[in-house]
């Protein structure tokens, strides 16, 4: 699944103009916004800078901020329901965060569960409302927002440009030193860093750096540190858990994006084999079945027509043909009656039928016969003689009816 990682620039924020320009001067003047490509989500197959619009199309869009955007806070997570999770947090934060409760974003770390202590990641909402905005207009959907360093163990450092050179200015490196009690960026000029950084390190300590302040990251540090690209960092990011869409600005209408997403990839030029052949497909389908359909026709025609010349050939006399299964039927009951041979409709019949099942001792009342069926009154019978009665029956093809002292004898499925 190809995965979109973009790298949103660091907030705009009143400083001097000297020394040097901000990292993110360029692509903000531009409107362009840096991005990498991965099909694996482990390694880069491209990167580049281009405007929102021209961000090419992947499975899945993942956000990264940079470390000076988010702050830090740990608190002990509130009972409160999910609608009302939000304002809890901001109550608890109130007095620890520097801006106001209602223009901060805040999100919860992974698995964070109510009653325990866990992490919280701020920043600024309306900020960041307006850079998903930029992305989202070009018609991509951002999955999840991921910080580029967060609290964590063991403790690591990351060195990397805080500005660019610019008119003869210095490139400006700064030190990002993420560990389990917070994330902290400084700027390796003057003595605060030397002095923030805890001495001696711990033996688990890792320390990376950007190509461009690898040097005097080394010359710094006294040793050697891993270089990896921006690219490379910000893909790391994006395979951690942290999602800071949440709240006001979780994503809305997942399943419906979801649909056009798939939908879209359909369309698209690599998919077209699988469109001709599911539709090949479903032309063959309807030919076959109007092929069978058509087979089915004419053996039901056949059928007809065979029992219409069994009806003429064994009844000669009869000469409109409408209905040659009862017409049959018709003509053969007549000449049984002719023939003085009784039926199954006939009173014999159903004397017969009543007296294999009639229960020792029970006299009978009465009886009434119609065409097809015997009526039969049993005032002193029971539920179980009559269940009894029914059971014996039954199985041999009759229908038992009873209601108010009396059973109706008929053939099941008969015609009268």
């Amino acid at each position: 699944m190809s995965l979109l990682v973009v790298l949103i620039p660091p907030r705009p924020r009143l400083r001097s103009r000297t020394p040097g320009a901000d990292a993110a001067a360029a692509p903000r003047a531009s409107g362009e916004i840096a991005y990498l490509l991965s099909s694996d989500s482990m390694s880069v197959q491209r990167e580049g800078q281009c405007a929102p619009a021209l961000l090419p199309k992947a499975d899945s869009v993942i956000a990264v901020l940079a470390e000076s955007d988010v702050s830090w806070h740990r608190i002990t997570v509130p009972k409160a329901p999910a609608t009302r999770l939000r304002a809890a947090l901001a109550g608890v934060l109130e007095e620890a965060l520097l801006d106001d409760t209602e223009t901060t974003h805040l999100a919860l770390a992974p698995q964070a569960k109510a009653g325990e202590q866990a992490w919280i990641a701020a920043c600024d909402r309306a900020w960041l409302a307006t850079e998903l905005s930029r992305i989202e207009q070009s018609g991509l959907r951002v999955d999840r927002v991921v910080p580029a360093a967060w609290p964590d163990e063991p403790p690591s450092g990351h060195f990397h440009e805080l500005s660019h050179p610019h008119d003869g200015t210095q490139l400006t490196v700064g030190l990002t030193w993420s560990h389990g009690n917070g994330v902290a960026t400084w700027p390796l000029q003057g003595g605060l860093a030397r002095a923030l950084l805890p001495q001696p390190l711990p033996a688990s300590v890792g320390f990376t750096a950007t190509p461009a302040v690898a040097a005097p990251a080394e010359r710094w540090l006294g040793t050697a540190v891993t270089v990896v690209t921006p690219a490379e960092r910000a893909l790391a990011a994006a395979r951690s858990l942290w999602n800071l869409r949440q709240f006001e600005l979780a994503p809305s209408h997942r399943g419906v994006d979801a649909l056009r997403d798939r939908w879209r990839s359909f369309m698209s030029p690599a998919w077209r084999p699988v469109r001709l052949g599911a539709v090949t497909l479903v032309l063959l389908q309807l030919i076959g079945l109007n092929v069978w359909a058509f087979q089915q026709r004419f053996a039901l025609s056949n059928k007809r027509e065979a029992m219409v010349q069994l009806l003429k050939t064994a009844h000669p006399q009869v000469r409109a043909v409408l209905d040659a299964p009862v017409q049959m039927q018709r003509e053969t009951e007549a000449l049984r009656a002719a023939a003085g041979q009784a039926g199954d409709s006939d009173l014999e019949a159903l004397l017969q039928a009543a007296a294999s099942a009639w229960p020792q001792g029970q006299p009978v009342q009465n009886l009434k016969f119609e065409p097809g069926s015997l009526t039969l009154a049993v005032p002193n019978w029971g539920p179980e003689q009559i269940d009894q009665f029914r059971s014996a029956l039954e199985p041999s093809g009759w229908n038992i009816e009873a209601a108010e002292a009396r059973i109706t004898i008929s053939r099941a499925g008969g015609r009268s």
